[in-house]
């Protein structure tokens, strides 16, 4: 600590009744040019709580200091704005960057004017050469005096402008003493470009962080531990975790949270990482995500990311998987997340799941690593209650390991739902086999409306259940995007709703149809070329699942020479072999 030592008179009265413990021709006063260690957070107030303003005796009692005009008030800021612009120049930053610092750091800049007051009013109650000098000098060049004082070279005016309070700024400052003020300026805006240049990530890295933290449930590890500690500070903000990544909330807790980030090496160890991540596959304009959601990332470096990428080739990530993974879950570079991808491992083991499905699984949705083997074996129990085991759950939770993460509640409704519509366990089960994604969907607000829909088309309460079964994936069917607009488009070519329905009871998948691809093609093809009515696809609906090119057209030019006419049905329902005999061999 650097001090400047201005000799006390002996014969000034101190407020504090342990100073007269003091040998009066040794009193000192230390005017601390830092805070000390032991009250990192609080401003230093000098001289006013020791040391009474200078009495006049025959009026022991002077009037209280009247309040500054606010004119003066506002002229002493913008004084101490340019003279903290001019003290930081002299560090060799740009005149654009201490401008912008000096205009955006209030409270150190109140710090300042409150110490060249501290100063100023003991220098009125001495006479010795120094005080005079210091009497002498500008209101701005007394603020750059102070500031010298403060010793920390500029730093605590650039860490409040990165929106860091006072004295969570004077503190990350100590981490940063050898750091100069042009290297933090350069660190800061790469930094920030790196994190917040990827504008279409903003609004949903709130949301990862949100759904990582509610599918972790295994003991952490310290790096996990600062993450969440950090979305906790975010979370309890104005706009919570959706404000994680908009620069001007979010990175002034990330260095408060990880100060040393900003003391790392710009060319020997920030851009090599950049380059590594580049080299697996991450794109620049994604890397923000990943390091706003696991800044402990940072910290590591290259070594780091190596070592915890290698690791992955356990689970079958390949050279391409790499950067998908890092972007779904950079937590999959935490210890304590791989530690666990043993617990499961072991537990798959018991199950008889195959690896190869489990390892597809967590490629897939990696947050699973982050989930305790108490909580998945639940939902294997439940899945194993449907019949659903061994390489059949395998099969189901490579297709949807969502499922895995499902509450046993909401799992339980959408089994209760199906089994309302008429469906016993074990179709129940065959329904999971084949389409698991009905199981993580809601039955309210996704299952119960495709229902409806299909009743107000005509499909009566009797069909629904061997509608359904036929075609599973039409629970999951939007309604606005997709089943609407087929519907309004089959009747625009002439078949009436109950038509419609009859079609649907027929052939489930009829509605899933892209307008497009399949529909329109093959009706113009049926009504124009064909020339055939439009109503025969209500018999024969199957028809728009059959290729246009490779079935429909080449068997009906076939027909067309031999001269034959058949229905749909006949054309299209028989195999390659079959259709031969019929029609072609006959000749």
């Amino acid at each position: 600590m650097i001090t400047k030592t201005l000799s006390i008179p002996p014969n000034l009265p101190l407020s504090s009744p342990k100073s007269s413990h003091f040998p009066q021709s040794h009193l000192q006063f230390l005017f601390s040019l830092k805070f000390p260690s032991s009250t990192p957070h609080r401003r230093p107030q000098f001289l006013r709580t020791q040391i009474p303003q200078c009495q006049n005796p025959s009026n022991p009692s002077p009037p209280a200091p009247q309040p500054q005009p606010q004119p003066q008030q506002n002229r002493h800021l913008k004084d101490t704005q340019e003279a903290i612009s001019k003290f930081l120049l002299d560090f060799g930053i740009s005149a654009d960057d201490s401008d912008s610092i000096s205009s955006n750091c209030p409270k150190y800049a109140l710090m300042l004017i409150d110490s060249v007051k501290d100063l100023e009013e003991w220098n009125a109650c001495t006479k010795d050469t120094p005080a005079e000098e210091f009497g002498q000098l500008s209101f701005k060049d007394k603020v750059i005096y102070m500031a010298k004082d403060k010793g920390d070279c500029g730093k605590i005016a650039l860490l409040e402008n990165l929106g860091l309070s006072l004295s969570s700024a004077i503190n990350v400052a100590r981490y940063l003493s050898t750091e100069s003020l042009p290297s933090l300026v350069q660190k800061v805006k790469f930094m920030k470009d790196l994190f917040f240049s990827g504008s279409a990530d903003k609004g949903i890295i709130g949301k990862s962080a949100r759904r990582m933290m509610l599918h972790l449930s295994i003991p952490i590890d310290d790096d996990l531990q600062q993450t969440l500690s950090l979305f906790e500070k975010m979370e309890a903000r104005r706009g919570g975790l959706d404000m994680l990544g908009v620069s001007d909330a979010s990175f002034r807790y990330i260095v408060e949270s990880f100060p040393h980030v900003l003391a790392l090496p710009l060319d020997a160890h920030l851009k090599p990482m950049v380059e590594l991540l580049e080299t697996i596959g991450v794109p620049r304009e994604r890397m923000g995500s990943i390091f706003l959601l696991f800044p402990p990332i940072i910290l590591g470096g290259i070594n780091s990311i190596k070592r915890n990428l290698l690791a992955l080739e356990k689970i079958g990530v390949v050279d391409e998987d790499f950067a998908k993974m890092l972007l779904k879950y950079p937590w999959i570079l935490s210890a304590s997340i791989q530690d666990n991808y043993k617990e499961i491992l072991s537990m798959c083991h018991v199950e008889k799941i195959p690896k190869v499905m489990i390892d597809k699984a967590i490629r897939s949705w990696p947050h699973l690593l982050g989930c305790s083997t108490s909580k998945l074996k639940v939902m294997v129990e439940n899945f194993g209650a449907l019949g659903i085991k061994n390489k059949k759950l395998g099969r189901v939770i490579s297709r949807s390991p969502q499922l895995l993460l499902r509450k046993p509640q909401e799992f339980f409704q959408v089994v209760s739902f199906l089994r309302e519509l008429g469906f016993d366990e074990e179709t129940v089960g065959k329904i999971l086999l084949r389409c698991p994604q009905i199981f993580g969907a809601s039955v309210e607000k996704t299952l119960r409306r495709k229902v409806e829909f299909l009743a107000s088309i005509g499909v009566s309460e009797d069909h629904l259940p061997r509608t359904i079964k036929k075609y599973p994936e039409l629970l999951l069917t939007d309604i606005n995007r997709t089943l609407s607009p087929r519907m309004k488009y089959l009747m625009e070519v002439g078949l009436s709703k109950n038509e419609i329905a009859f079609m649907v009871r027929k052939f489930s998948p009829l509605l899933g149809y892209s307008i497009d691809e399949v529909l329109r093609p093959k009706y113009e093809f049926l009504v124009n070329t064909m020339e055939k009515p439009v109503k025969e696809v209500v018999e024969y609906p199957r028809y728009f699942s059959y290729s246009l090119e490779k079935k429909i057209k080449p068997r009906f030019w076939v027909l067309k020479r031999m001269n034959e006419e058949c229905s749909l049905k006949e054309m299209l329902d028989k195999n390659d072999d079959e259709f031969a005999c019929k029609f072609t061999d006959r000749s």
